[in-house]
């Protein structure tokens, strides 16, 4: 069991920029998220290996916004279950336009593919905004499409950086669903994009 104190001073240690607080973090936590993300995945070790060291990646980003009075793991692995579901996501758009691309024998080289993809990517998720409450939508825009932080967010529209986070956690979860759920509104997209093109 970790120690509370010696978990905070870390953290503040963290906050403070310092490289050695985060390595020793790392070394008490990395294998228990890895056990964490293995149970989620259905033991995938590619999966489990790639969300460990991104959300580390990721911790070290926002080190400045670490809360040294909550739970360290309960945030590791918030951090880690959303960069699984990112992941997961993106497997399955992969693996419907792959197999869209399979039977529609359309012979385009890597980067025309590369690029459509990108394309469909990114008219399929401000489609999806499109369905978002106002505020949410706002919020979902300018951070993930003008790529303001939390806080730039919060002060231009007066409101607290925690409901940022929640109208953003909240948007993600509505973009997950639907994705996961409208695989013939993905392929009709698809379709449509293709159709245009040619």
């Amino acid at each position: 069991m970790v120690n509370f104190t010696g978990e905070k001073h870390l953290l503040i240690d963290l906050k403070d920029g310092s490289f050695q607080a985060f390595e020793r973090l790392y070394n008490m936590y990395s294998g228990k998220l890895y056990n964490f993300i293995m149970r989620l995945s259905s033991g995938n070790q590619y999966m489990a290996e790639e969300v460990v060291q991104s959300t580390f990646i990721r911790i070290w980003e926002v080190r400045e916004k670490v809360d040294t009075n909550a739970s360290f793991i309960s945030f590791l692995c918030t951090i880690a279950k959303n960069l699984l579901m990112n992941m997961y996501q993106r497997q399955t758009v992969e693996y419907v336009y792959n197999e869209y691309l399979l039977k529609s024998s359309v012979d385009r080289d890597s980067q025309t593919e590369e690029n459509i993809d990108l394309h469909f990517l990114n008219d399929y998720i401000d489609s999806l905004a499109e369905e978002l409450p106002a505020q949410r939508k706002k919020i979902f825009i300018l951070s993930k499409r003008q790529n303001y932080t939390n806080k730039e967010i919060a002060e231009m529209m007066g409101i607290s950086e925690s409901t940022v986070a929640t109208q953003l956690s909240l948007a993600v979860k509505f973009m997950r669903e639907q994705l996961m759920k409208h695989y013939d509104k993905v392929i009709a997209l698809l379709i449509a994009f293709f159709v245009n093109e040619m």
